[in-house]
């Protein structure tokens, strides 16, 4: 394959770190540069910051690097519309909004999104990431760039013949049998992701999801989110999330008691459909900051 360039002039809404470390993905990993070098479908790609231009620089197997990457950073949509939007909410969207300004919420296989979160349950992102890797190391497919070598995230297919041992050799723990589970339910179409991809009904695609292995709440919400089926409205919950909205807006003295329903409800009636990007905007603001 040959390398591709592509240059993103001053582009609004968009800063490195903001989008790789707020949580959302785990294939891109920062250089001693600064740069980041990330693996998506069969691209591998170098991303660094040159003045106020980004630019991109590795292969991409299915011919045009712009379009991939234009379809992967969400660039068609008006982030600057939504940032107005959301800071007129109150103070505190306000000042997460100007921390976490660069984030845009990525296109991610579906596939990729569904076994990642699964990964993902009580877990943290360095060992999340370790995981995912040998994981592709193992059964994706290798891509040489540069002199390094490269692994694109097994398909259902590549990983149809993997045991529950084998899984648990990678370091999955409890997560092997989850993974080995949602992988047969997906090969033999007890789910089928084309058609959660074009339902355009949230909650029957939650429904859905729910039914994989290893797929509670949080994760399907996450996945919703986070991968192609980009579903803005919304609101995943964890620790940190519960933490931040019971602080900043509920203030119950006793953040246990604080139930999922209640901040869902204040997250629709406070932020309607762009719950899930002032839900990441708060994580990353008060995580970080």
């Amino acid at each position: 394959m040959k390398e591709q360039q592509y240059i993103l002039k001053n582009p609004k809404t968009f800063e490195l770190k903001d989008i790789f470390e707020c949580g959302q993905c785990f294939r891109w990993n920062e250089q001693e540069d600064g740069s980041y070098t990330g693996i998506w479908k069969e691209n591998v790609v170098n991303v660094k910051k040159e003045g106020q231009d980004y630019v991109f620089s590795g292969i991409c197997k299915n011919g045009n690097l712009e379009e991939e990457i234009y379809t992967y950073f969400d660039l068609d949509r008006d982030y600057e519309k939504i940032k107005k939007e959301l800071s007129k909410k109150d103070t505190y969207m306000k000042t997460s909004i100007q921390y976490g300004k660069g984030i845009r919420i990525l296109n991610q296989d579906l596939w990729e999104t569904i076994i990642s979160f699964i990964i993902s349950a009580n877990n943290n992102i360095p060992r999340i990431k370790g995981i995912i890797e040998r994981l592709s190391k193992s059964y994706g497919k290798k891509i040489e760039w540069n002199g390094k070598e490269y692994y694109t995230f097994p398909t259902p297919e590549e990983l149809k013949d993997v045991t529950v041992k084998a899984y648990r050799e990678l370091g999955l723990g409890f997560r092997d049998i989850r993974i080995y589970e949602t992988t047969k339910m997906i090969l033999e179409g007890k789910v089928d992701l084309k058609e959660l991809e074009e339902n355009p009904n949230t909650m029957e695609v939650r429904e859905k999801l729910l039914t994989l292995s290893g797929v509670g709440p949080k994760v399907a919400d996450c996945i919703l989110l986070f991968s192609n089926l980009k579903r803005l409205e919304v609101f995943p919950i964890d620790v940190w999330v519960r933490r931040v909205m019971n602080d900043l807006y509920i203030q119950n003295e006793d953040e246990t008691k604080v139930n999922k329903k209640q901040i869902e409800m204040l997250a629709k009636e406070k932020f309607g459909d762009l719950a899930g990007l002032a839900q990441q905007y708060l994580f990353y603001w008060r995580r970080e900051a």
